[in-house]
């Protein structure tokens, strides 16, 4: 089959393709995108495993003390289901059978006009600025903590800021998603480096532990526990962009399944410890519960610099979604005008991460709300009702449907208890 009657063939039957065929199309330029500065996919997947697991993996010890051992079952629901949706929401770029759509925000215009696309870009933001201002807020927290007792213990509020400049910098000189995947890489190597010394801490720290309690199941926590559960997972607002980065756009299903296997493996092994050894007195993040001395001031050292990292990633995919809508380009502003335009928009963003940080200082109970409010959304959610407005419900199988429906009632559940109970939460830390 030649160019021409592939096109043709692909137009007539646009929403029964596979997505291996879609991706295939997408390579012959048969759905229009600029792939010329293509990354590898060896980048793509370092980049969903820095942002994915970061923090995440972090704060799951603490999820299984809200939630009891049931949490392991929803880590493993949760692993599947987003997998599912990072899959089906690339497939949904590719829906009308003309050009690539860029962004989240586009998927849902296209499925639901001008008010879906709206609504999902309020969700899209409250995470892409939320995921950093969580990161700055524990950064700052860090800092302080490593500088206690010396002149350099400043407060976690200059800290913050001085952490905020200094992100600010790659933030800004950077262009897209494949100029900062090397950021990505050294991330998921932190995050490697973190767990394997909080289980060799924890198994050395063990027979100190006594009158340790564990829990089977916490009803009445369990929302919260889901929304924490579901934070360690929220990598579809990338999910675009490192797409669109990747040379090879066909390998989309292999990546977002090795990243989010490898983000799961990491998840499991430290939620087991953690929680097995020290129960009801693990904190958030984890390394606050091993024993202080040499260790935990490296878990602390490297963790910054991950979250210093993977933050310039999620902003920087902010901002692509900004210079998407406002098409603020080359061609149309010239080199000089359109970086200072670029410029002045990410130094924005910046300031307003920096600002929020120093206001709302509690990483715990932030990384709740995010979670439950917005990440349960973006992930379970939105992909699944957009899937399924743009490629149709009759033509997919009964297991799939019910899958479907599945996946999106652990999205509600998750956000509308979990954000009542985050809320609650946060309220008593201010308190």
């Amino acid at each position: 089959m030649d160019y021409s009657e592939k096109k043709s063939s692909y137009q007539a039957s646009d929403k029964n393709v596979s997505i291996e065929q879609e991706f295939e199309y997408a390579n012959e330029g048969i759905i229009d995108i600029n792939r010329e500065h293509a990354g590898s996919t060896k980048m793509a997947y370092f980049n969903i495993v820095c942002v994915v697991a970061g923090t995440g993996a972090l704060g799951l010890p603490a999820a299984l003390k809200q939630g009891g051992w049931i949490g392991l079952f929803i880590l493993g629901l949760s692993w599947l289901m987003s997998i599912y949706t990072g899959i089906i929401l690339i497939r949904c770029l590719y829906a009308n059978g003309k050009a690539r759509l860029s962004t989240y925000k586009e998927v849902a215009t296209s499925a639901f006009g001008q008010v879906g696309g709206w609504v999902t870009f309020f969700f899209n933001v409250i995470i892409l600025v939320g995921g950093p201002i969580l990161y700055m807020v524990l950064a700052g927290t860090n800092l302080n903590q490593l500088c206690e007792g010396t002149v350099a213990e400043i407060g976690h509020v200059p800290w913050t800021i001085i952490l905020c400049a200094v992100v600010a910098i790659p933030f800004i000189l950077v262009k897209t998603m494949k100029e900062v995947a090397w950021m990505s890489a050294f991330g998921a190597l932190a995050t490697i480096v973190v767990i394997l010394i909080v289980l060799i801490m924890a198994a050395i720290d063990r027979p100190n532990q006594i009158n340790i309690h564990h829990d089977p199941v916490i009803w009445p926590m369990f929302p919260i526990a889901l929304s924490t559960i579901s934070f360690s997972f929220g990598g579809n607002i990338i999910y675009s962009h490192v797409e669109a980065s990747m040379k090879n756009p066909r390998d989309w299903t292999k990546v977002v399944t090795a990243g989010l296997s490898t983000c799961a493996a990491m998840y499991l092994i430290v939620a087991v410890a953690g929680y097995l050894v020290y129960g009801d007195k693990v904190e958030n993040p984890i390394y606050n519960t091993i024993p202080k001395g040499a260790a935990q001031i490296i878990c602390i050292v490297v963790i910054t610099i991950h979250v210093m990292m993977a933050t310039p990633i999620l902003t920087t995919s902010l901002s692509l979604d900004i210079e998407e809508m406002c098409n603020i380009t080359v061609e149309r502003f010239g080199r000089t005008k359109e970086f200072l335009i670029r410029a002045a928009i990410r130094i924005g963003i910046i300031v307003f991460v920096a600002v929020i940080a120093c206001v709302v200082p509690h990483f715990g109970e932030l990384m709740s709300l995010l979670g439950a409010f917005a990440n349960c959304t973006l992930i379970f959610i939105f992909p699944v009702v957009f899937y399924l407005k743009l490629t149709g419900v009759r033509n997919k199988p009964w297991y799939e449907l019910a899958w479907c429906f599945l996946v999106v009632l652990m999205g509600l559940v998750g956000l509308i208890f979990g954000t009542i109970e985050a809320v609650k939460e946060l309220i008593v830390a201010y308190q």
